[in-house]
């Protein structure tokens, strides 16, 4: 397995500096830059500020100079729109609010799919098979852009238990957690039921029911496991996604994450806090994909580290 894991980490390392530098081409090439504002900036400010942050150099050495920093000093430089603040200092203060939503949204995401997908594959071709089926449709059917703001308009708006937006108390957690979290539920429901049927139909569960086990102990100790296998396979991408989603979600509910702050820096053309936002979420991509393909193996002994 440790193998595996450096083999893993080593293929990564490519991937993450040709990323890196896609990325910082496809900022300089973007028109505008972070120095550009509605007012008009006389040359000489304008040539102070790139001298200052090292623009004025050829962009060559401006990128060797760049992953000089970030490979031995892990730095990723300072902000451009934020005077004094470092993108290190942003994403050590932003990233904790964004890592609390994304636990929270695959907490829901897990409860509520498996719990349906248990259901639905208990009494197949049943109202307690249909209405989880049916649960799910909808939910694939609407993306988390969609859910939040009905959710703002009848859970906020309507009803008034949630604020419209904001992260102040434990329960402005809710709204975003569930939308986030309430789309990736509907595939994992789905996975849950389809994975749990190919298992029930199994002999050695037949055999299990004959010698009087109770259902609970065949979900739980017999079928479950190998259950979840569609399931673990989807963790990967749908980790992804709650992590990308974060974006849209954070943006919609107002919430200070630092996927609120990959969208201003983009907007803002912060060079260095785009990249460093970006080199961040890509490694947390393939970490949680690794994570996701040693849970398999463990889940499914006939798996091999390759």
């Amino acid at each position: 397995m440790i193998r595996y894991i450096a083999g893993r980490i080593l293929q990564a390392i490519p991937v993450l500096l040709i990323l890196i530098t896609v990325t910082f081409f496809m900022l300089r090439f973007v028109p505008g830059g972070p120095f550009t504002t509605e007012k008009a900036m006389s040359p000489e400010v304008l040539r102070n500020l790139e001298a200052h942050y090292g623009m004025d150099k050829p962009l060559f050495e401006q990128y060797t100079s760049y992953m000089g920093n970030l490979i031995f000093h892990g730095d990723f430089g300072p902000s451009f729109k934020y005077s004094n603040r470092t993108v290190n200092e942003i994403i050590a203060d932003k990233l904790p609010v964004s890592l609390e939503l994304g636990a929270l949204s695959l907490a829901v995401a897990l409860l509520f799919g498996l719990s349906l997908g248990i259901i639905a594959s208990l009494k197949p071709n049943t109202w307690l098979d249909y209405i989880p089926s049916s649960i799910s449709m909808v939910g694939i059917c609407l993306p988390t852009f969609v859910l939040g703001p009905l959710l703002v308009l009848f859970c906020s708006i309507k009803m008034g238990w949630f604020n419209a937006s904001g992260w102040y108390e434990p329960i402005d957690r809710v709204l975003p957690a569930l939308t986030l979290g309430g789309f990736y539920a509907a595939y994992i429901a789905r996975l849950t039921r389809g994975g749990m049927r190919e298992i029930l139909s199994q002999d050695f569960i037949r055999t299990a029911r004959a010698k009087g086990a109770s259902e609970i102990r065949i979900v739980l100790k017999h079928a479950l496991k190998g259950g979840l296998l569609p399931v673990v396979s989807f963790l990967g991408p749908a980790v992804a996604g709650i992590i990308s989603g974060s974006f849209v979600i954070e943006t919609i509910f107002q919430v200070p994450g630092l996927g609120r702050e990959f969208v201003n820096s983009a907007f803002n053309r912060d060079y260095t806090l785009v990249l460093g936002t970006v080199i961040l979420y890509a490694t947390l991509i393939i970490v949680f994909n690794l994570l996701v393909d040693v849970l398999q193996v463990w889940l499914n002994p006939k798996l091999k580290f390759e």
